[in-house]
């Protein structure tokens, strides 16, 4: 028999934990199902094969430095970051075997590195030639 308190009637209220253990089994099945993972696809080079190296000629070489200010150097002549793509497009456009070496300073920040990188990729420089670090 319910007790009176104060003019109400109390109730004994239970939760089922029954099915909580279920309920919480299903949320994290929906959840596992439905989320998505972003995969970081870094940066898209073949490696040549362990101690291959080959000669190439001085004339089929064109020396891109980024120093540790950021500076881009193109064959001794600094360039802007917007004008690379161009100007590689024109020196491949004269010479079809141009390999492009790049070389960066130690203290070159990495965002840099990346973004002239994109601008060799949008000039379709496939030769690519990564020096290293100084």
């Amino acid at each position: 028999m319910p007790k009176l308190t104060e003019g109400r009637r109390e109730r004994n209220v239970e939760i089922p934990m029954a099915s909580l253990a279920d309920i919480a089994f299903l949320l994290l099945i929906f959840f596992l199902v439905t989320t998505t993972i972003d995969m970081d696809k870094g940066l898209g080079i073949v490696l040549p094969a362990k101690g291959e190296q080959t000669e190439v000629s001085k004339k089929n070489i064109s020396n891109l430095l980024i120093n540790a200010r950021g500076q881009i150097l193109l064959d001794e002549d600094q360039v802007a970051l917007r004008d690379v793509e161009p100007l590689v497009r024109q020196k491949m456009a004269e010479n079809p075997n141009l390999i492009i070496s790049v070389k960066t300073d130690r203290r070159t920040t990495y965002q840099r590195y990346v973004d002239v990188l994109d601008e060799l990729k949008q000039a379709n420089a496939n030769r690519i030639s990564i020096a290293n670090p100084e």
